[in-house]
């Protein structure tokens, strides 16, 4: 294993920046996993791609009306509804479309916490950041054997999983399409737009506003010369659409099958209340019918106790399925208010399409606040709840490890550090398959009850230890 020197982390994060305005902690190692942990995170994408195929299902058939199960009845209108809750209906008519029917995102990241009781899954996002940095982070310590995707597996199957969608045209020509409110993310796209420009494809980094239509189709503008687009790689939230331009002519163009767009706008397949639907009592049995066993168990042991925050009364006598407060069952989301530090172990965060659901923007972590922060957190998710849901989910604390980092101040020696872990494996869909491609390991100090990207966190490629 390399001893990266902080002087060539340094180096190498000055020639090439990026995150705009972003800075991490250094680590002369990559993150080591074990083999047994690798075999996991392989069938953590396979369950993954399953998930999202079954919500696909279950969505529409809940649409239509129709029965989730073979040989006993079963419906589910309540789950349009949530799904579909406060979003305008040309994106809820364009997620219908019979069109769009077996689109899946062509990048599935969930967010894996390391646990005393092994990985926890938190989130399954489909527009993840990352993917140029753990690209980048794979090739500055390639010389780790074992290196998950050293070989440039992040950005061969990302550009495969792209050109799977236009299998009719040879070299297709890509954009890479990242909005303003994710300027953050541009420098890391651009890098990887040239990496794959240097391999020979058509790839381009660029805005929405770079777009422009002719004939039906979209084109941007190749010094001086209109190119056509066959494919965008969509780096942008939906609920940022009103803001885009350009988004009427992306639509139409797609409409009339001029391009391809991933990940699809298809905002069920985004929302985090997902994850509560799968812990729904009242589909299990669809989820046990829709998912092989074995990712079903291992998705059991993966997404801890979830539910929705909908406030619809309850008859007399009626009981949420929810925790419990004081040992007794809830009758309102409001009596989440009254409960201990001790039972809130909880965290309350909004499902999607909105401006906060992404980082950690909206959640709230109700053992590691006050009771005004929590009692502010429980009423803002019921005051939003017609047209933004929120989702309660069980707080897994994250075990401490350690891993040698940079210190701050020179001559930046390196030491072992207490931390905290999440994990990010990257998995790129083709031809059916979710291909594990690389990690991107986040190891914070262990204040840190909500793990991401920030400034005193390292950002790490993941290295598959020999047992």
């Amino acid at each position: 294993m390399p001893n990266l020197s902080y002087e060539t982390l340094r180096s190498a994060f000055a020639e090439q920046p990026l995150f705009e305005e972003k800075t991490w902690r250094l680590s002369p190692d990559a993150w080591p996993i074990l083999p047994e942990q690798a075999l996991e995170l392989e069938a953590i994408g396979a369950a993954s791609l399953e998930f999202h195929q079954a919500l696909e299902t279950l969505y529409l058939r809940s649409v239509a009306g129709k029965n989730l199960l073979r040989n006993k009845p079963l419906t589910a209108p309540w789950v349009t509804d949530y799904l579909d809750r406060g979003k305008p209906e040309r994106l809820i008519a364009h997620a219908r479309d019979p069109r769009n029917r077996g689109m899946f995102p062509t990048v599935l990241r969930p967010d894996l916490l390391l646990t005393a009781e092994g990985f926890v899954m938190t989130e399954l996002d489909s527009v993840p950041g990352g993917i140029g940095l753990t690209a980048f982070l794979n090739r500055l310590y390639r010389e780790s054997v074992g290196i998950v995707g050293a070989d440039d597996a992040m950005i061969r199957n990302f550009h495969a999983s792209l050109v799977a969608l236009r299998p009719d045209i040879r070299n297709p020509l890509i954009a890479l399409v990242v909005s303003d409110e994710a300027a953050t993310y541009r420098p890391e796209m651009q890098w990887l737009a040239r990496q794959m420009q240097i391999a020979g494809h058509r790839v381009f980094c660029m805005r929405p506003e770079d777009l422009f239509p002719l004939g039906g189709a979209l084109f941007f503008d190749v010094e001086g010369n209109p190119e056509k687009i066959d494919i965008i790689y969509r780096f942008f939230e939906m609920f940022d659409l009103p803001s885009i331009r350009t988004a009427p002519f992306i639509f139409e163009a797609w409409a009339s099958g001029e391009v391809a767009i991933t990940p699809p706008m298809r905002a069920f397949q985004e929302e985090k209340l997902a994850f509560a639907l799968f812990h729904h009592r009242l589909l299990q049995e669809y989820w046990a019918e829709a998912v092989g066993a074995r990712s079903l168990k291992l998705l059991k042991s993966l997404i801890p106790a979830s539910w929705v925050m909908d406030p619809a009364p309850l008859p007399p006598g009626a009981v949420l399925d929810g925790p419990k407060v004081g040992g007794r069952a809830l009758g309102d989301w409001r009596d989440l208010i009254a409960a201990s530090q001790k039972e809130r172990d909880l965290i309350i965060k909004i499902s999607g399409f909105h401006e906060t659901a992404w980082g950690a923007r909206s959640v709230v972590l109700g053992s590691d606040c006050s009771r005004e922060e929590w009692q502010r957190g429980v009423e803002r998710a019921l005051e939003l709840a017609p047209t933004n849901l929120h989702v309660l989910q069980a707080y897994m604390k994250p075990r401490r490890v350690r891993h040698s980092l940079y210190g701050n101040e020179a001559p930046h020696e390196a030491h072992e550090v207490d931390g905290r872990l999440r994990l990010c494996p990257y998995y790129f869909v083709a031809g059916g398959n979710a291909r594990l491609s690389g990690g991107l390991a986040t190891f914070c100090p262990p204040d840190k009850k909500i793990i991401h990207g920030m400034q005193d966190a390292a950002l790490l490629p993941v290295l598959i230890r020999p047992a």
